[in-house]
């Protein structure tokens, strides 16, 4: 990983928001920059300088993974603490940015009591966010692999899926598997919705057994640190017209968002494709989350694609396209990939079968 062209570029972007500094709490950022996996870390990034906090359980970790920064190890406080004492000692930045949305109402009292008059606290955008977007061939790669693996666990999925087992049961063979095959965790609680409970987009598998209808799987893992993300719907048992159709329609939906992914194109208009493929086939009022998400070191991340966004797509950005439609009390259907945008269009990271699957 380019950590070094990373903390570049990250000094440029605290340079253009006019700040002498940023303190750097949103894990996912701190490993952005410097490699740091742990639970409990903190950077502080100016123009002359990148010093990383942690403590004495992240010693090993650290001299391991960090790079391209300067090794605080602490004892008895926090790695923010340690921060913001450190920040105290220095001379005066007259504006210190903070990750406003990664910080606790308690904590920025805290700082802001301990630095030293002069210090004015500046709620930061989200510039490593952003940075985050556009992903080099490193993390690409590592995706790509989540995704394969992703693929692969899909095909047990259709074995597993019969009449009578419980949701918690498929849920949990899938999870064991992953497991076995080197995941670090689950990229979300995985997602298996049989029958009414399909129509719930984010129906987490329950105890409840698998009866004749569709089945909704939506799953990732994280390797290596990085995500994937994919969904697809099964249909237990012989589908009806009304199913078929709704199937169908979802499936064309997907394809028109997917038609849409270009350089330049922006994030607004694949989510209207979607919605208006699905309003021809009378089906638009049941569409009721946006067409896709970023994902990478995070499951949900920037750029969202959504109704009204203008964001535009430029290659490099990894991202979700996953049009849905949810009948309350009947079913739902949800077709997900994960696509990199490419210099002409986009390539499918989740390359597996789109057919409607009766078991």
């Amino acid at each position: 990983m380019d950590y070094k062209g990373r903390l570049e570029r990250a000094r440029a972007e605290v340079a253009k928001g006019r700040l002498d500094a940023l303190l750097i709490t949103h894990l996912p950022n701190v490993r952005y920059l410097c490699g740091f996996s742990g639970s409990a870390g903190v950077l502080v990034v100016s123009e002359e300088k990148a010093l990383f906090f942690t403590d004495g359980r992240y010693r090993e970790q650290a001299c391991e993974e960090v790079r391209g920064v300067t090794i605080r190890i602490i004892k008895g406080k926090s790695a923010l603490a340690a921060a913001t004492d450190w920040l105290s000692q220095q001379k005066p930045f007259r504006r210190l940015g903070f990750e406003a949305q990664h910080l606790t109402v308690a904590e920025r009292s805290t700082l802001a009591r301990s630095l030293r008059r002069g210090t004015s606290l500046i709620q930061a955008p989200p510039m490593l966010e952003r940075l985050r977007m556009t992903k080099d061939s490193d993390e690409i790669a590592r995706i790509r692999a989540a995704c394969q693996l992703g693929i692969e666990l899909f095909s047990r999925i259709s074995k597993l899926v019969r009449p009578g087992v419980r949701e918690t049961e498929i849920a949990g063979e899938l999870e064991f598997a992953a497991r076995k095959a080197g995941v670090e965790q689950m990229s979300f609680p995985t997602i298996v919705a049989g029958g009414s409970r399909s129509a719930l987009p984010h129906g987490r598998a329950s105890t409840a057994r698998i009866a004749p209808g569709f089945v909704l799987c939506d799953f990732g893992v994280i390797l290596a640190g990085y995500c994937s993300d994919m969904s697809r719907t099964v249909y237990v048992g012989r589908a009806s017209t009304e199913a078929r159709r709704a199937y169908g329609a979802v499936r064309g939906a997907q394809q028109a968002a997917l038609d849409a992914v270009t350089p330049g194109a922006a994030v607004g208009a694949v989510d209207y494709a979607a919605r208006k493929y699905l309003n021809k086939n009378s089906l638009g009022r049941f569409f009721t989350h946006s067409t896709g998400h970023g994902l990478g070191l995070e499951i949900h991340e920037a750029p969202r694609l959504a109704a009204g966004l203008s964001e535009v797509l430029r290659p490099g950005m990894v991202i979700t396209i996953e049009p849905g439609v949810y009948l309350p009390g009947k079913f739902g259907v949800r077709i997900e990939d994960t696509v990199v945008v490419t210099e002409t269009g986009y390539e499918i990271l989740t390359l597996c079968s789109k057919e409607l699957l009766e078991i």
